[in-house]
């Protein structure tokens, strides 16, 4: 009888802060095969499953010079990967596909996307 033994990855945040405690630097760093690779970043939205309390909490950060155009296509982005999430987590292929629909007209109306 063998054991798995379970392998542990690291995933880090590293966040500068002005004097007002406005983001002004977002670092991330994760284990990649026993190598450590650290990126920086303008934002990041992070969802964590509190399953004592079921209920999702949020930490929702941008630096100063996250241009609005940028976070348009952050949000846009970050919407489709969640129909992806939702299929694959769910297989719910019908819903996952209304979101793609919305994420097609959040795309159009923030001019991100050109309409057919």
């Amino acid at each position: 009888m063998s054991k798995n033994k379970l392998k542990d990855s690291e995933i880090k945040f590293t966040i500068s802060l002005d004097e007002n405690n406005v983001p002004e630097q977002i670092a991330w760093e994760a284990d990649d095969e026993g190598k450590k690779s650290k990126r920086s970043s303008k934002a990041i939205m992070t969802s964590i499953w509190d399953q004592d309390d079921q209920s999702t909490l949020r930490i929702d950060l941008w630096t100063k010079d996250m241009q609005v155009d940028e976070m348009k296509v952050f949000f846009h982005q970050s919407l489709l990967s969640m129909a992806d999430t939702l299929e694959k987590a769910t297989g719910e292929k019908a819903m996952a596909g209304d979101l793609r629909d919305y994420c097609a007209h959040f795309g159009e109306k923030m001019n991100i996307i050109k309409s057919d």
